[in-house]
């Protein structure tokens, strides 16, 4: 699926190109979220309606990678923060639904699968996390110094630690071919991304990077959708130079 070589070619070019701050050629400004805080206190339970969330604008994931899908689903998500917490919500319009992998750290992301990128500060160069969890709650959650290099997982305790709510059955198969609306809601600790990079914590003016992704690799209506669009010829989110923008707001 992916060109090994001119990822990895694409990939030093667009470092380098940061760490001397030259813009991406032809990439389009980033786009920006606000990101505000939550007041009080919120139950985990993927429920998108729910007071916490209500007023919360949500942002949709619609660009396509590779070839236009024939099957588009529609994709929205929300995000908030406290002191200890980010707290993302993904409300799926679905169709061609299926869920295998059960183990953390598996194969996730042929399932039907949303998926949030980011580096915990805005400098791209000091790696990033990939937080991946198909539409029954599994997930795998790694940090990587760039893409494919350095690799951790996040130990068993700590992936224990995050929060995950999911309104599908663990295992979905055979595969829904019916419209279904799905949710993945999730409050992951900030002393468990801190164990594994930098960050700068969030506060009103603090910016992250970040993209939200949905994909569905193994069923019979395979996609690849990105919130902030990424320039490469083939379905590929671990392009960190085409994150957009997280602001941290009161």
């Amino acid at each position: 699926m992916i060109d090994i070589i001119a990822l990895s070619l694409l990939v030093a070019i667009s470092m380098m190109m940061v760490s001397c701050g030259i813009n991406f050629p032809g990439k389009p400004e980033p786009l920006r979220y606000e990101v505000h805080k939550l007041a009080g206190n919120m139950s985990i339970d993927g429920k998108w309606d729910k007071p916490q969330w209500r007023n919360i604008k949500p942002i949709e994931i619609r660009n396509p990678m590779g070839e236009k899908p024939k099957y588009h689903p529609k994709t929205k998500v929300k995000m908030l923060y406290d002191n200890e917490y980010i707290y993302v919500i993904f409300h799926v319009e679905d169709q061609y639904v299926r869920s295998m992998a059960t183990e953390y750290h598996g194969p996730v992301w042929k399932d039907s699968c949303v998926e949030f990128f980011f580096t915990p500060g805005q400098d791209i160069s000091l790696g990033y996390m990939n937080l991946e969890i198909n539409c029954g709650g599994t997930a795998l959650f790694h940090y990587q110094k760039s893409p494919g290099q350095e690799v951790r997982e996040v130990n068993i305790a700590d992936m224990d630690k995050i929060k995950i709510a999911h309104s599908l059955p663990k295992v979905v198969e055979p595969e829904i071919t019916e419209p279904v609306v799905w949710t993945i809601e999730y409050g992951l600790p900030l002393a468990i991304i801190q164990k594994y990079c930098q960050v700068t914590k969030p506060e009103p003016g603090v910016i992250w990077r970040a993209n939200f992704y949905k994909c569905a690799e193994n069923n019979s209506h395979p996609h690849w959708l990105t919130w902030s669009f990424v320039e490469f010829a083939h379905p590929n989110f671990h392009l960190p130079v085409f994150f957009g923008i997280l602001e941290f707001m009161q």
